[in-house]
């Protein structure tokens, strides 16, 4: 029989096609905050039954990017100023013991690699781009420590916060700010300093958490007023 064998162990389903588009669109932002999920409509999208689409939200909730209301259906989630703030607590806990276990581990050519993100989010001017140089800067400098529970959990977290960074850097011009940090960071981390990189890694988060907060706010603030018009 002339037939060519494949391992579709390592197809993905149509489930995980459908979540990683739909998770895709809600970070870059083509999802807004309460836009409905429709079965329906993306079931005929991708050509397959509605059963893979719920697999898919059911995915997206469990990772707090859609929530699901009785008689709505599935809405992209929004994040609350609160919520934002719980993230970033965390993020400082995780990420401070993350980087100060990869420093020792580092090889000159990581810091080679992450040398050369930096250099693409300083030429890039797409913000899309960015978030995604963004997202494989910090993703490439913490793959030695090994923490690889910790990682996936920090991923889950970015997602919630990403499309809300991504906004807040281009409407206040944070690029620059945040190209800088990125340096600093790496910089330290090629001198094998991870108290420094430690120092400088929390600062940059913080920094972060303290203008999206302002951005957020601005947001409430007008939407606020919009409400009692």
């Amino acid at each position: 029989m002339a037939l060519h064998g494949v391992d579709i162990s390592k197809t993905p389903s149509a489930g995980a096609l459908v979540f990683e588009a739909l998770r895709r669109a809600i970070i870059e932002g083509e999802l807004k905050d309460g836009a409905p999920i429709r079965q329906d409509e993306i079931a005929r999208m991708f050509n397959i039954s509605r059963i893979p689409v719920r697999e898919a939200i059911a995915r997206l909730e469990q990772q707090g990017l859609v929530k699901t209301h009785r008689f709505k259906g599935a809405v992209v989630a929004g994040l609350s100023i609160a919520e934002a703030g719980e993230i970033f607590d965390f993020r400082c806990l995780v990420e401070a013991q993350v980087i100060r276990r990869a420093v020792p581990r580092m090889t000159p050519a990581l810091i080679e690699k992450v040398s050369t993100i930096c250099d693409a989010c300083e030429s890039a001017s797409d913000p899309i781009h960015w978030g995604d140089l963004n997202r494989q800067f910090h993703a490439e400098l913490y793959q030695a420590s090994g923490l690889m529970f910790y990682l996936a959990t920090l991923d889950n977290a970015m997602d919630r916060l990403d499309r809300y960074l991504r906004a807040q850097l281009l409407l206040t011009d944070g690029y620059a700010r945040a190209n800088a940090e990125h340096r600093g960071i790496v910089n330290a981390c090629a001198q094998g300093d991870a108290r420094a990189a430690e120092e400088l890694t929390i600062a940059h988060i913080q920094g972060a958490h303290a203008a999206l907060r302002e951005h957020l706010g601005r947001i409430k603030t007008q939407s606020d007023q919009r409400d009692q018009t």
